[in-house]
């Protein structure tokens, strides 16, 4: 059985949960903590981040939610993630990238700083010009999920991939921190909902990250 160490609102655990459950690979949650300096976790990960995934059987240890993806996409053949020709997997592992990184930096990182670490761990108020930038670079990242809607049934093509699951991951933790405005995104918005709707998505939806709540629509599969 794999045990992964994370945290609810973790983008990056997300979206190595989302993987299994596509990849029908079961799995135990434990929660971790990295700002607490948990002994535990740098023991797996001397980064210190989540998520980590191990399997005590087999004494493996696996970290860095790109580096887990590509070990499972390896050695489990059922429901690829990272699949087609060799300029397809391009464009996925562009996409996953860009949210791995840019959209994490640029939108769900700050939310989670602003409005979870801050109020956990700092016992500070949120700098509201932080927030303000970050949900302003929300709307771009939604006007570019709007245009590759517009021309693909998916994010990276004709099926779902692991652009997808890395896109959704990050978006349902902005969209946990009140950090999107969909009203203006209606391909975006219906992309997302199918994602919601998904098996795999709803242990997401249904988690809540101690004292913080998220919007009502949050958990919605039809808002």
């Amino acid at each position: 059985m794999w045990h992964i160490f994370q945290f609810p609102l973790c983008p990056f655990s997300r979206k190595v949960r989302l993987l299994m459950a596509e990849k029908g690979i079961a799995y135990e949650l434990q929660t971790a903590r990295p700002w607490e300096g948990e002994d535990r976790l740098f023991a797996m990960n001397p980064a210190g981040r989540t998520p980590v995934v191990r399997e005590a059987e087999r004494n493996i240890v696996l970290s860095d939610s790109r580096a887990i993806c590509e070990y499972f996409e390896e050695t489990v053949e059922r429901n690829p993630q990272i699949s087609g020709t060799v300029q397809q997997r391009a464009e996925i592992r562009r996409l996953i990238a860009m949210f791995d990184e840019n959209f994490f930096n640029d939108v769900s990182g700050p939310l989670l700083h602003e409005r979870m670490k801050k109020r956990l761990v700092l016992r500070q108020s949120p700098d509201a010009k932080i927030l303000r930038e970050s949900m302003k670079l929300a709307h771009d990242y939604l006007d570019y999920i709007d245009y590759l809607i517009d021309n693909r049934p998916w994010l990276a093509g004709s099926t779902m991939t692991l652009a997808d699951l890395a896109a959704a991951a990050q978006i349902s933790v902005a969209d946990y921190l009140g950090g999107l405005d969909w009203s203006s995104h209606e391909q975006a918005r219906g992309w997302y909902l199918v994602m919601k709707s998904r098996p795999s998505f709803r242990p997401l939806l249904s988690e809540r990250m101690e004292v913080i709540q998220p919007p009502s629509h949050y958990a919605e599969v039809d808002a």
